[in-house]
């Protein structure tokens, strides 16, 4: 397929029609799932272990992680070396611990205690700025603390979001997700963010999937440059 030499910055023009079409399948915008947690800083320790790794993996690393401390004071209390075990499952786990105990001395240094609740009354780019200041927090991981637990107009883009945008020629396929992140959320009404992505996550692993895309089951043509 040839890509075509679209301005990045430029509003495709089908994308309304696409989260139109997206949202007759898959209906998380009508019925958007919860996806938070009652403290945000959960939400920000499981997208740290989902990097480089598969949700099973994820889940099963911060299942243990709850499973083994009762709270955050107990695992900024425990030898990095030994939390590393509990989270093995989510693989890179010394680096990931080490980052777990970095972020966990910053919240208690600055907000004096293990949370992120404080964040609530702060604006959405003051946020945005102090969660990418944290050791190993990327434009995603903090697009999905905003979105998800802060309820705040923000549009992460994981590997399906990153694949389908490149698919739909709406990006290059060199441009990396982390600076989709801020296309996509000039490009997309705030009141569709979070339906919209789940939208595209389910089509992209029911349907547009990495390997062998099911295109004769979607419903995007003839919208879709990459079916053609």
């Amino acid at each position: 397929m040839i890509m075509t030499k679209n301005n990045p910055k430029k509003r495709p023009e089908n994308i309304e029609r696409i989260f139109d079409l997206l949202e007759e399948v898959w209906e998380c915008e009508k019925n958007p799932p919860d996806l938070a947690h009652e403290e945000p800083l959960d939400g920000l320790i499981l997208m740290l272990l989902s990097q480089s790794t598969n949700d099973l993996n994820r889940d099963r690393a911060f299942a243990a992680l709850k499973a083994r401390f009762p709270s955050w004071d107990a695992v900024a209390r425990t030898p990095v070396g030994d939390v590393a075990g509990v989270i093995r499952p989510a693989g890179l786990a010394p680096t990931k611990s080490a980052r777990m105990a970095e972020i966990l001395a910053i919240l208690q240094g600055d907000f004096g205690e293990y949370s992120l609740r404080g964040l609530k009354s702060w604006s959405t780019a003051d946020i945005r700025e102090y969660l990418l200041s944290l050791p190993g927090i990327g434009p995603k991981t903090a697009a999905c603390v905003l979105l998800f637990d802060l309820g705040r107009p923000a549009f992460p883009v994981d590997t399906h979001i990153a694949r389908f945008c490149r698919r739909m020629e709406w990006v290059k396929e060199s441009l990396s997700p982390d600076r989709m992140v801020p296309l996509l959320e000039s490009w997309v009404p705030p009141a569709r963010f979070l339906g919209g992505h789940v939208n595209i996550i389910l089509h992209g692993r029911g349907i547009c999937k990495a390997r062998k895309p099911e295109c004769g089951r979607c419903t995007l043509p003839p919208l879709c440059p990459f079916q053609k």
